[in-house]
């Protein structure tokens, strides 16, 4: 089973492009042990439903050794458990309103927290209680770490007249990781998608993203000092300078041109690129296409 595809994820998260939340947010993403499509452990899940509006869920996913490298999963199943080194224990639970005079405005609000029991690197101590990187000796290894998060999406209002699809929905969240492990300590990102806000264009979607990621002080300070004392070689994330924050701003409009035909253009504009102050602010244009034959 795939963690992040049953835990802090969301089926609108790819209205979007940009890869800060497309898919699943990134700071969620942060750790390598946890499984994300098309990696997948050995794993088992509970999911109840207390209320109609409610649901818990509950799981163990045992974490393995590169799961994301070639001689793993990414040549093909294995169904060994030589590489598990540990465990996660993601919990969350999502409510499930229906807002309005005819409540006829859903939205969805998730909060989670993950435990994972695997020995991981510190980001900048060593055995100490001195920067590795500075004084040298043994990194610090952590025996576990954790993450917890809250996320939602709420249809704001309905277009009269128009299918029952169409409307005006926000979507946002938080996420926030142990700053000890975690190359991003928190991210926090918010979203605007209108879909059929043109007469006649019911299918049309138009959408504005932002996101907003931080480096964790260990992984930003370890940088500082690699800068400092012009070692390049070996920068965490294939960094080429000091990282600290990163932020993306999307604007998008998905135009349904047929039945099955979507094209979808786009633009990009990046801040501090790879979370690096040194580098310029960037901006793309693309288009995605989409086209179902059956």
């Amino acid at each position: 089973m795939s963690q992040m595809s049953d835990f802090a994820s969301s089926p609108i998260f790819c209205s979007f492009q940009n890869n800060s939340f497309c898919g699943r947010p990134k700071a969620a993403a942060d750790s390598t042990y946890y499984g994300s499509y098309p990696a997948a452990t050995w794993a088992f899940r509970m999911k109840g439903r207390p209320r109609k509006d409610l649901y818990i869920q509950a799981g163990v996913y045992f974490a393995e050794n590169g799961i994301y490298q070639n001689y793993q999963h990414r040549t093909g199943f294995k169904f060994n458990g030589a590489n598990i080194v540990g465990y996660e224990i993601p919990i969350e639970a999502q409510w499930e309103p229906h807002f309005g005079p005819h409540h006829d405005l859903p939205g969805h609000y998730k909060l989670g927290f993950v435990y994972d029991d695997v020995r991981r690197a510190d980001n900048y101590y060593n055995t100490a209680g001195q920067s590795y990187y500075v004084y040298g000796g043994k990194q610090l290894m952590r025996n576990s770490s954790w993450q917890t998060y809250f996320m939602f999406d709420q249809k704001l209002m309905n277009y009269p007249g128009r299918p029952k699809s169409a409307g005006l929905t926000f979507m946002g969240g938080y996420i926030y990781n142990s700053p000890h492990t975690a190359v991003r300590d928190f991210e926090v990102y918010g979203a605007l998608m209108s879909q059929g806000l043109i007469p006649g264009r019911p299918e049309d979607m138009f959408g504005v993203a932002f996101s907003y990621v931080s480096i964790a002080p260990g992984t930003r300070d370890t940088t500082m000092a690699m800068v400092a004392a012009g070692d390049y070689s070996g920068m965490p994330n294939h960094a080429t300078g000091v990282q600290t924050n990163a932020e993306v701003l999307e604007v998008d409009y998905s135009i349904n041109v047929m039945r099955g035909v979507t094209f979808r253009p786009d633009f990009q504009y990046y801040i501090h690129p790879n979370g690096q102050v040194g580098l310029r602010n960037s901006a793309m244009l693309g288009f995605k296409s989409y086209v179902s034959l059956f």
